[in-house]
């Protein structure tokens, strides 16, 4: 897993609550196990018709917010099915990061133990900076996992609060994997001991 230092760039406003995830990628994108190929279908439902043709209304799909860094987002982000592939979709369109008032925990989950930062700020200050995202499109954000701090486009800070654990792993790029892998002469040790003592198990 990359590690997740900062994240700089450009503000895309998901200005609703309850973004679930089937809105994040539809369920004709899940054809797939591996997590490349998906930024298409990165809100495919809102970029696209009925006939693949991109709607115009879209943010997605003004010029002012392509190659955006950073999803700004209300209540429950990514409530709904548990398809990991949601958080695959933000990361393969270009998406580091996440800043909303609140989430879906198994969204959530799946974003910590895939590298993508779920930063929660308080409703006062998520109306403030999409206030300011919607006002300025293509207004860019930084946000700083060291600092645990959101720097908005008008240079006011926002702290926020992370396990402590949980920024570590992403600090350093370690994910559920590498801490199994790290753990591998203990687990050796364990099944060679289990074969010993109770031999039938095998």
């Amino acid at each position: 897993m990359k590690p997740f230092i900062q994240a700089h760039g450009i503000i895309l406003p998901m200005n609703q609550d309850h973004v679930d995830t089937d809105a994040i990628v539809p369920q004709r994108w899940l054809v797939t196990v591996e997590r490349s190929g998906l930024a298409e279908g990165f809100m495919g439902a809102w970029r696209y018709d009925e006939h693949g043709r991109p709607r115009p209304d879209s943010l997605l799909n003004q010029p002012a917010y392509r190659g955006a860094a950073i999803v700004l987002a209300r209540e429950n982000y990514g409530c709904g099915s548990s398809r990991e592939h949601a958080v695959w979709a933000h990361q393969e369109y270009g998406i580091r990061a996440i800043v909303a008032a609140s989430y879906g925990p198994i969204f959530h989950e799946n974003c910590l133990k895939n590298g993508l930062l779920p930063v929660t700020l308080p409703a006062t200050a998520i109306d403030t900076l999409m206030d300011q995202a919607l006002a300025l499109p293509g207004c860019r954000a930084t946000v700083d996992l060291a600092e645990q701090r959101v720097t908005g486009p008008d240079g006011r800070a926002y702290g926020f609060e992370i396990d402590a654990g949980r920024r570590r792993l992403l600090l350093d790029g370690t994910d559920d994997i590498d801490l199994a892998l790290e753990r591998a002469a203990d687990i050796d040790a364990f099944q060679q001991r289990q074969q010993r003592t109770t031999p039938w198990l095998a």
